[in-house]
């Protein structure tokens, strides 16, 4: 019976060759190349697993077996011990492979305003990323901090999103964007929406900006012009202008000298309104009212952009025609509003992003400006304040709200 149990210990000893050597020597191999595809190091593995199940048959003959074979029962514990190391090795790059996901982009999405403010160019973008392959959750993320109108708090949300380390910052207005750039010099700011970045020194250049910094801006000193020609034409007996301008708005200076030109070649009289806060907004329209303004021209920056809905309704109790930048002015109750549309450049936001990750450097991207620039009015607003618009000037409009 020993006989016959020696000699199938031996039989299965000899089909094994010499297990500790070959072990590790293809221990070795497959360590010294863990960058082999995964079906290789799988194949490798199962060589192993078989390896083991051969050996520990041995093994348990070998507990049976005499006095003279104890010597190779200890070998055979050793090559269980070293199969055992080897799996461990082979299958732990699989098992971390498929437990840890792939790092997805992460991008920061800075907002001077609150959410429902901007929700429509939030959707705008996201609409953007959707159309070029991204989808949230899955191969991109976003995080969003919102100032709710409160420009002091800038500061402080881009460096909370420089902390969290995102690959790129998308931003909205020259305040925003003036933070995202104190708050870092090295992630590429994406800007969704701008004033005229060259103006206020955000870059070097349209065509290269330089430094950290590309994306859209909605400003061409020659829409200042086209913005008081149409109000003109739909206020026809128009002499007397009141301009509401924020001299602490980043754009705000540069934008007041554009439209101050336009009201010197038209021939009107300027009457400039400066407002610091919301506060001031009554006593500015009540100013308009003993001077006897004819119409009036807001123009934009955070502050009146998140009160925009106060100054639509603001101009019609006081029965002023009013001309806005943006659209978002009329959709509030605003009479007319000519300039870019800001839902497309927010979506256009999105080419800039894919553009980053995928290697570009934002200073060689170049700063896009709107081809196009939409006329809107609001004709129920024009029959609250008793204007009739001439038919020539809703002619040349691209929307009308009824």
């Amino acid at each position: 019976m020993a006989s016959k149990r020696s000699h199938r210990f031996e039989l299965r000893t000899r089909c094994c060759g010499e297990p500790a050597n070959s072990l590790m020597q293809l221990l070795w191999m497959g360590r010294q190349n863990m960058n082999i595809s995964a079906t290789k190091r799988m194949c490798l593995a199962r060589v192993f697993l078989c390896c083991l199940i051969l050996y520990n048959a041995c093994l348990d003959d070998a507990r049976r077996s005499t006095r003279a074979e104890k010597e190779m029962h200890v070998q055979l514990k050793t090559v269980r011990l070293i199969a055992m190391l080897a799996l461990g090795i082979l299958t732990a790059p699989l098992i971390s492979k498929a437990q840890l996901p792939e790092k997805i982009p992460r991008l920061g999405l800075l907002i001077p305003t609150s959410f429902s403010a901007f929700a429509s160019r939030i959707e705008a973008f996201r609409h953007g990323l959707r159309d070029l392959g991204y989808v949230e959750g899955q191969n991109i993320a976003i995080e969003d901090r919102f100032a709710e109108g409160k420009a002091e708090r800038l500061s402080e949300l881009a460096a909370e999103l420089v902390r969290l380390k995102v690959d790129i910052l998308v931003t909205d207005g020259t305040v925003a964007i003036r933070a995202a750039q104190q708050a870092t010099t090295t992630i590429p700011i994406v800007m969704a929406v701008s004033g005229d970045p060259l103006a206020t020194g955000l870059i070097a250049s349209l065509a290269r900006p330089g430094g950290n910094i590309t994306g859209l801006s909605f400003m061409f000193p020659e829409v200042s012009g086209k913005r008081l020609e149409l109000l003109k034409e739909a206020v026809p007996n128009l002499s007397r202008l009141a301009v509401l301008w924020n001299p602490n708005s980043p754009g705000g200076p540069i934008a007041f000298k554009e439209t101050q030109t336009a009201v010197q070649a038209l021939g009107l009289q300027l009457q400039s309104l400066e407002v610091q806060r919301p506060d001031d907004f009554d006593q500015a329209f009540a100013a308009m009212t003993r001077e006897h303004a004819d119409a009036l021209v807001v123009i934009s920056n955070v502050l009146f952009f998140g009160d925009r809905r106060r100054l639509a309704a603001l101009a019609v109790q006081h029965r002023l025609p009013a001309m806005f930048h943006l659209r978002e002015y009329a959709e509030a109750g605003g009479l007319m509003a000519y300039g870019a549309n800001t839902e497309d450049l927010s979506r256009r936001a999105a080419t800039y992003v894919d553009k980053i990750l995928k290697g570009a450097k934002p200073a060689d991207l170049p700063v896009e400006q709107p081809m196009k620039f939409n006329l809107v009015i609001n004709l129920k607003t024009a029959q609250a304040i008793g204007l009739t618009i001439p038919s020539t000037v809703l002619f040349q409009a691209d929307e009308v709200i009824r």
